[in-house]
C-alpha cells in the first residue's frame, strides 16, 4: 500500500531545493585529489566561463560570497565616505550593507509595484548633490527597468551599479543583466538559480575595475607579499569554483524549467480571487529565482496566516522576501514614506518554482493556494 493510499501526510514541497548531483561531487573530488584547493585554476576557468555564458564576455571576478563581490565592486567603482548610493529598501539587507561598508550612505527609494524593482521616478526624486550612483536590484529574477534607470544615470552623471544576485540569465530589452553598470554582482548561494556552494561573481565594465576587485579580494596582492593596497581575504576556493563550473553547464536548462513552472502557476492561479500573479514587463526576460504572488490588500498578519496554512494544512513551503523593508531594520531605522515598499512587504508570498518540482507538485501548490486564500486562511 502506498503512503497516499494509506492516507499518510504527503511530503513537504520545499520553497527551494539546491540541485547537487554526481557531476558536482566528481568535480570536487578531482580538486581534492589535485592538491590545489585554494584559489587556483578552477577559479580562473570559472570566471572565464561565467563571463561568456552570463554577461556577454565582460570580465568577471569570483569571490567568497555575493556580498563580498558587491562590497569590493563598489570600492573598485570609487564609492566611499561622503557618497550616497540610491538603493531600493525592498531587498535583502546585503544591498544596503555593502554600501554602508564602503563608508557611503545608502539612500532608500521606492519600487515599481509590478516588478518589485527600484522605481526610476523614485530614484530621481532621491538624487542629491552627494549622489554618486544608482543601484537597482533585479529582484526575484525580474530585471529592473534599465531603459529608464540608465537614461536617468546618464542624464545626471551617475554610475549604475547592479545587484543581480537573483538574476542569472535575466535580460532587459535583449541585453543581459550584469552588463548595464560599472559593476554587477551575482550571488552563488545554495538557493540561487545556480550555486558554487557559497560564493559570488562580480562583472566589471573595465579592466581597471576588474584589477582593483582582484587586488581587494586577495589582500591587495597580485604577486605574493607584494601588497599594493589594503585589501581583504575574499577569495573563492577551487572547491567552490569546481561546483560552480558544473552548475554553469546546467543553469540554462534549469532556467527554462523555472519559466515553464511559472507559466503553469500563472495559469492555475489566474482565477483565484485576491491573488496577483507576477507580471512580466514586455522588455524583460524573467528567470524566476522566486515566483512571488501578492495577496491584494492583505495585512502582514493575514499573509502570515496564509503561509502557515500552506505549510501546516497542505505541506507546501513558501517564503516571504522580505517582511521588513531594509530602511526599517535596526541597522538603519529610518522614518521614510515608501508606500509601494510597505505594501509589498505586507502582501508578498514566494511559492515553489524550482526545477525539481513535478507536475503533481505544481498542481498541489495551485490547489493549496486556491483552498487557503479562498477560505480566507
Amino acid at each position: 500500500m502506498t503512503a497516499a493510499a494509506a492516507g499518510a501526510t504527503p511530503a513537504l514541497i520545499p520553497a527551494a531545493r539546491p540541485l547537487i548531483g554526481d557531476d558536482e561531487r566528481a568535480a570536487v573530488d578531482a580538486v581534492m585529489r589535485s592538491g590545489m584547493i585554494a584559489q587556483g585554476p578552477e577559479v580562473a576557468a570559472f570566471e572565464r566561463e561565467f563571463a561568456d555564458a552570463v554577461v556577454g564576455g565582460r570580465e568577471c571576478v569570483a569571490t567568497n560570497s555575493g556580498t563580498s563581490g558587491l562590497h569590493l565592486g563598489l570600492l573598485a567603482a570609487g564609492i566611499g565616505p561622503g557618497d550616497e548610493v540610491i538603493v531600493p529598501s525592498f531587498t535583502f539587507a546585503a544591498t544596503a550593507n555593502a554600501v554602508a561598508l564602503t563608508g557611503a550612505t545608502p539612500v532608500f527609494a521606492d519600487i515599481d509595484p509590478g516588478s518589485f524593482c527600484l522605481s526610476a521616478a523614485a530614484a530621481e526624486a532621491a538624487i542629491s548633490e552627494r549622489t554618486r550612483a544608482i543601484m537597482p536590484v533585479h529582484l526575484y529574477g525580474h530585471p529592473a527597468d534599465m531603459t529608464a534607470l540608465s537614461a536617468l544615470a546618464q542624464a545626471r552623471g551617475l554610475q549604475i551599479l547592479e545587484d543581480a544576485a537573483q538574476a542569472h540569465l535575466a535580460s532587459w530589452d535583449g541585453a543581459p543583466v550584469g552588463t548595464f553598470g560599472s559593476i554587477a554582482m551575482f550571488s552563488l548561494y545554495p538557493t540561487k538559480n545556480m550555486t558554487s556552494g557559497e560564493g559570488g561573481m562580480t562583472s566589471c565594465a573595465t579592466p581597471e575595475i576588474a584589477r582593483t576587485v582582484r587586488l581587494l579580494r586577495n589582500q591587495g596582492m597580485e604577486r605574493q607579499y607584494a601588497n599594493s593596497l589594503v585589501g581583504f581575504n575574499n577569495r573563492m576556493t577551487d572547491i567552490h569554483a569546481a561546483i560552480g563550473r558544473v552548475q554553469l553547464t546546467k543553469v540554462a536548462g534549469w532556467t527554462e524549467t523555472r519559466r515553464r513552472n511559472a507559466a503553469t502557476l500563472d495559469a492555475g492561479l489566474a482565477g483565484v480571487a485576491g491573488v496577483v500573479t507576477p507580471p512580466v514587463a514586455a522588455a524583460a526576460t524573467h528567470v524566476y529565482h522566486q515566483y512571488t504572488i501578492r495577496l491584494d490588500g492583505a495585512t502582514a498578519k493575514a499573509r502570515d496566516e496564509v503561509v502557515t496554512a500552506l505549510r501546516e494544512e497542505h505541506q507546501v513551503g513558501s517564503g516571504v522576501y522580505y517582511p521588513t523593508p531594509v530602511h526599517r531594520l535596526e541597522t538603519f531605522a529610518l522614518d521614510l514614506d515608501l508606500p509601494e515598499t510597505e505594501r509589498a512587504a505586507r502582501e508578498v508570498i514566494s511559492l515553489p518554482v524550482h526545477p525539481s518540482l513535478s507536475e503533481s507538485d505544481l498542481e498541489r501548490v495551485v490547489s493549496a493556494v486556491s483552498a487557503v486564500v479562498g477560505a480566507g486562511a
